[in-house]
């Protein structure tokens, strides 16, 4: 069962998006150095398709909703973005895994954002060009690395 602990509306974590982060917790990734090291426990609410429609209207002025996490289940996470395909067309999808490859169980097409990478201190997160984490828009079934979006 998929859970998340807590949700936030973020501006920089998808460029151009105004998105509904969600917190998905029993991270299996345990990245040194995470600023998330409480989502590694299997906590929290059940993340499901009802629950997703509720955060969804509850927060009508979002254009995103973005998955953090979820490494643990990728199959949840592939079919709660199918949910929104079908039932909230007008919004895009993104999802942030700390996998170094995207999971082969998950249909990219129900994505408009991927983001891998487990994070590694020593060469920082996104905002970095030393990072080794990559920001990937689905387009055409096809991923675009927009990374350097975020390097100012």
């Amino acid at each position: 069962m998929l859970k998340f602990v807590n949700y936030d509306i973020v501006f920089q974590e998808v460029p151009n998006e105004i998105s509904l982060a969600i917190n998905i917790s029993g991270c299996p990734c345990r990245c040194p150095g995470c600023h998330s090291s409480y989502l590694w426990q299997d906590i929290g609410d059940e993340l499901n398709s009802e629950t997703l429609d509720h955060l969804i209207e509850s927060h009508s002025h979002i254009s995103c909703v973005a998955f953090m996490g979820g490494d643990g289940d990728p199959f949840q996470i592939d079919l709660l973005a199918s949910h929104i395909r079908l039932c909230h067309p007008n919004l895009r999808v993104a999802w942030y895994s700390g996998k170094t490859i995207i999971s082969p169980i998950i249909d990219i097409r129900n994505f408009d954002y991927i983001k891998i990478g487990p994070y590694i201190n020593h060469l920082g997160a996104l905002n970095k060009r030393t990072t080794n984490q990559r920001l990937y828009r689905v387009k055409n079934e096809k991923l675009e690395d927009i990374t350097h979006v975020f390097w100012h």
